[in-house]
């Protein structure tokens, strides 16, 4: 910005009547006063501009975004980096500016240039911690996150190891820490570098268990965890190890049958649930090339909005692909009704997770399709019993999740136990 320029006297007095004022002034006012009195007093105001032009993008905090949004995040941007880089707000006022501004850049499938300010963000927290001694890096999850979507995965799981190093060594504080957990362990996957997902995965299942068992944890996500750690395992040929781990999960299933959770929660273990549900069916529900594709083990809040739009507008066509199928499988199952059991658990656990991601109300929207899902396996363990059974027990596995998510203790023990007869691993 110029602030050389001069100002007309009358134009600053009139933005300081707007600010001192009594009465609630709008998100409009406050820039157009700010925009005034930057010029003249730049070190004072330029912050409280840039977060100002912030707030009104917002339509004034009505809920709406305004209709310039994205002209007035990229000028809050703008406004921040004018600061003086010797003010000490600086960084912060910017960091914050470039969070908004990417996330617009983001929502309007401008995907390279929101990426851009994230390793822009990077830049300021490496910056940050370097100053501080602060090991936790502001902007890593965020990077990690946009090179995860944009299939860049080595790199996603380098950044995701360097936070998770540093925030490790203060253990759980809170459940933070397992969110980031589940966030490195897919980020390994999906690099392929399976022995460190494995041991990442060992690492959350053991802090989950001792969460448990000390009740700062709930005993459902310790339950999560065994049975994703368990088709990790599975995926990555160490059936021995996965079935000794689903005899662990059997035990938990059956006390939380018995006597329920040891004490209340707050209800954030049926959010944990439906990120572990979505990262079980990622490897299966790999978007078209051109798409971009969610940070699988992240929460839907932390997708980028295109990638959060595209996962769940796909839930119309999936419908209308699995309504096609049916009849086909019906004719002809050997050609048609694996791919539509297939068809059905993607759309079963992309409806799950869009509906768990928007009111605790989602198990009335998802239950049926969890029973069809049940129903459609089950045909296939019978015309095809080779690979139609373990399809049917990872299907039970699902939908015993499920009714955990939703307090169902004994309903998920059934199904359990149901999927550990078809293994063979009900001894």
């Amino acid at each position: 910005m110029n602030h050389s320029g001069k100002v007309d006297q009358d134009d600053i007095v009139r933005a300081q009547n707007v600010l001192l004022a009594s009465g609630r002034r709008t998100p409009r006012e406050e820039v157009d006063a700010y925009r005034v009195l930057a010029q003249v007093s730049p070190t004072s105001y330029l912050p409280l501009l840039a977060r100002a032009l912030q707030r009104l993008s917002y339509d004034g905090g009505s809920g709406k975004k305004h209709a310039a949004c994205l002209a007035l995040r990229e000028e809050a941007v703008a406004v921040a980096r004018s600061i003086d880089p010797a003010e000490t707000a600086r960084a912060d006022v910017l960091y914050g500016a470039l969070d908004t501004c990417q996330r617009e850049l983001y929502s309007m499938g401008r995907r390279a240039e929101g990426l851009a300010m994230r390793a822009e963000m990077l830049a300021i927290g490496r910056a940050q911690a370097e100053l501080s001694g602060d090991p936790v890096v502001k902007g890593l999850r965020e990077w990690a996150a946009g090179l995860s979507e944009e299939g860049r995965y080595d790199e996603a799981a380098d950044a995701m190891t360097e936070l998770v190093a540093a925030i490790l060594p203060a253990g759980p504080r809170s459940g933070a820490l397992a969110w980031s957990l589940l966030e490195w362990i897919a980020a390994l996957h999906d690099a392929g570098r399976s022995d460190e997902a494995l041991a990442a995965f060992e690492t959350l299942v053991s802090m989950e268990a001792a969460e448990a068992a000390n009740d700062q944890g709930s005993m459902a996500c310790h339950l999560y965890s065994l049975i994703g750690y368990a088709h990790m395992l599975d995926t990555h040929g160490r059936g021995e190890q996965a079935a000794l781990v689903r005899q662990e999960a059997l035990a938990l299933l059956t006390e939380l049958a018995d006597t329920g959770e040891r004490k209340s929660w707050s209800g954030y273990q049926a959010s944990f649930w439906a990120v572990l549900l979505s990262f079980s069916g990622a490897e299966s529900d790999r978007p078209a090339s051109d798409e971009p594709r969610p940070s699988s083990g992240a929460a839907p809040m932390r997708w980028s909005p295109d990638a959060q739009r595209h996962y769940f507008d796909s839930r119309q066509a999936l419908r209308s692909e699995v309504d096609t199928l049916a009849p086909r499988a019906n004719e002809d199952p050997d050609q048609h009704l694996a791919e539509l059991v297939h068809l059905h658990r993607v759309l079963t656990i992309r409806s799950a997770v869009y509906w768990e991601h928007r009111t605790h109300l989602f198990a009335e929207q998802a239950r049926s399709l969890f029973d069809d899902g049940v129903d459609l396996a089950r045909r296939l363990s019978q015309h095809d019993p080779a690979d139609g059974t373990r399809i049917l027990a990872r299907i039970l596995i699902d939908r015993a999740t499920f009714h955990t998510a939703t307090r169902e203790f004994r309903p998920a023990l059934d199904d359990f136990r149901q999927a550990l007869s078809y293994l063979g691993e009900d001894n």
